[in-house]
């Protein structure tokens, strides 16, 4: 099945993916004019008044962009609306983004009907994230266009599953928009990405390591120098099982290695997030970080990536796949 045309034409086939607290119209706007969809959480506009003015920027800032370069328009963005029972501000953040007409709503912890067709009442699509193919048949039995395979690996919030066994079995029955969370940091790895099923790579934590990335400079500096053994799954935080860097956790003054089971009741977004001291004194990453060796711009970053990408089908003799498509 083909991408729908919002999807179509990125310079390479990636999603930024959403960063609490970090991602904001900086950093949108710069992967979106590199040719890849940028996101952020819609939660990070704070206050809730915010938002709108958030999304005024970003839609003439690519406005203006799109003008000046006619044969390189910039790519579709998309923001990130947390569906749990305790994110007071979703009907408000979601009247904002129908207003906007924002091209691509991605949702997370929970599947709502109403978002869906709220997204397409405007000819929006909606994106959702998953950790196993049960999650997945629900989302797509409530109206989500789009999954996003949250795999083993993957930043913030992350499932336990391998890539491998979860794309495998959500693309047993689903052959609509499919995209991969977990562990993504290189070309590479967008490209395995494809070839073990899904539509596009979604891109988190080599992110953080950019200059337009709205994150303390040390956390930044602290992705560049960790690698996969410096990564710490647990619930503690937050009540939902999740990566988070093992400096971090120990800078705070805990034991990475002897951290407690956090039972759901940690969960509360209605102060605008998830417990957000955790969030800001600890800090989440994927098992990726190994491949971000520095901080730079965003352009940067999705440039890189596109080289490796090529590298990497010129190393298995491929054909040009996106002009095949």
């Amino acid at each position: 099945m083909a991408l729908p045309k919002v999807l179509r034409g990125l310079s390479l086939p990636a999603v930024g993916a959403p960063l609490f607290l970090i991602s904001n119209p900086d950093l949108v706007i710069a992967q979106c004019t590199a040719g890849i969809v940028g996101a952020f959480p819609a939660l990070n506009a704070r206050p809730r008044g915010e938002l709108e003015n958030w999304l005024k920027a970003i839609t003439e800032a690519l406005d203006r962009h799109n003008q000046a370069h006619p044969d390189t328009p910039a790519a579709p963005y998309a923001v990130n609306q947390i569906v749990h029972k305790t994110n007071p501000r979703l009907m408000h953040d979601l009247d904002v983004c129908v207003k906007y007409r924002v091209p691509i709503l991605i949702t997370s912890l929970g599947a709502r009907v109403e978002v869906n067709e709220a997204a397409h009442s405007y000819g929006g699509m909606t994106l959702h994230d998953v950790i196993d193919n049960r999650f997945a048949r629900k989302a797509i039995e409530k109206g989500a266009d789009g999954l996003i395979a949250v795999a083993a690996g993957a930043g913030g919030h992350a499932g336990a599953i391998s890539p491998f066994a979860l794309i495998q079995e959500i693309r047993a029955w689903f052959h609509g928009p499919l995209l991969l969370s977990g562990a993504i940091s290189t070309g590479g790895a967008v490209l395995a990405a494809r070839a073990m099923g899904a539509d596009l790579a979604y891109i988190g934590s080599a992110f953080i390591a950019t200059h337009e990335a709205r994150a303390p400079e040390r956390y930044k500096q602290m992705i560049v120098e960790s690698g996969a053994g410096d990564i710490v799954y647990t619930s503690y935080f937050t009540g939902v099982l999740g990566n988070y860097l093992k400096a971090s956790i120990a800078a705070a003054g805990l034991d990475p290695e002897t951290l407690p089971h956090g039972g759901v009741s940690k969960m509360d977004f209605a102060g605008g997030g998830s417990k957000p001291k955790s969030w800001k004194d600890i800090w989440g990453a994927g098992q990726g970080v190994g491949g971000v060796g520095d901080i730079v711009s965003a352009a940067e970053r999705i440039a890189k990536l596109r080289r490796e990408y090529d590298a990497a089908r010129a190393r298995l003799g491929l054909v040009d796949m996106e002009k095949r498509e």
